[in-house]
């Protein structure tokens, strides 16, 4: 009996063991979006995403980020969410921001919420969001901005948190017209209410790509009708509109992942931005 507990024991050292290094082996996956227009356009836009830094547990440092980025020509960074979750770990969120605005992102750097940054209280959630902006970050709580491209428009659109009841789409799509519609959220769940809201592409992430996933990510059903339709990770469409699931960059409860990897994403979106006009509109 002692011998088998020693080896249980053992095994599950090993395995936790295993588990907090895959939290260290961070993929970065690069996605290449092709337009199905004819329209030619000399070089993608380069969009850095990521989710899910979750502070409290991630395994990769600043420094060791912007090594792994530094020669990426990055025209936009999209953040999509879920920081940390403690007021003590706000300050260490500076130095990662820090580091990615070292990489001169061309068109700059944007953020919205996720659901562990509301767990924050209303003081401390205020000073997450100067910190993001002090260091060249604009924040989007249900709402856009435009920017131009070559003279076509560029729609940065956030919404903010689904889970947690802070999304509206109104006011996030207020005000745009014509252009490529990019939609930054945290949890993805909210393209199933968006069927009357034309967006071009839509960045996310919260599902962590289940995290612990063995055999199937069970734990994650309790977090919205995509976990049921099998959507947890990756590059998904629905209503013949893409959208993508970041695994993010961090963990939450205990640092380890099993089947499942911290994922940084280069998207190269050959957008053909003008001729994306016409199916952009309502």
């Amino acid at each position: 009996m002692l011998l088998l507990l020693i080896a249980v024991v053992t095994l599950l050292t090993a395995i936790g063991m295993k588990a907090y290094q895959n939290t260290k082996h961070v993929v970065i996956n690069t996605l290449d979006l092709g337009s199905a227009h004819n329209t030619k356009q000399e070089s993608p836009l380069q969009i850095l995403h990521l989710s899910d830094l979750h502070l409290e547990n991630i395994s990769i440092s600043p420094q060791q980020l912007y090594e792994k980025l530094k020669d990426e020509p990055i025209d936009l960074i999209a953040l999509t969410g879920d920081f940390l979750d403690r007021k003590r770990t706000i300050p260490k969120l500076e130095p990662y921001l820090q580091k990615l605005n070292h990489l001169k992102p061309t068109y700059g750097m944007y953020a919205v919420f996720g659901n562990h940054d509301y767990v924050l209280n209303k003081e401390s959630f205020q000073d997450l969001r100067e910190v993001l902006e002090a260091n060249d970050c604009t924040v989007l709580q249900n709402e856009n901005r435009t920017i131009f491209l070559d003279e076509h428009p560029l729609h940065i659109i956030g919404i903010d948190d689904y889970g947690t009841g802070h999304s509206e789409l109104s006011p996030s799509f207020k005000g745009i017209g014509d252009g490529y519609r990019l939609v930054l959220t945290h949890d993805p769940n909210v393209v199933l209410e968006m069927e009357d809201y034309a967006y071009d592409y839509l960045l996310s992430g919260h599902f962590h790509g289940g995290q612990i996933l063995y055999p199937k990510a069970y734990h994650l059903v309790k977090m919205g009708k995509l976990v049921r339709m099998n959507m947890i990770k990756g590059l998904h469409q629905h209503h013949g509109r893409k959208f993508y699931i970041s695994e993010g960059l961090g963990q939450t409860g205990l640092n380890i992942r099993i089947g499942s990897r911290p994922e940084i994403t280069i998207h190269r979106v050959q957008s053909g931005l003008k001729a994306i006009q016409e199916k952009a509109v309502g």
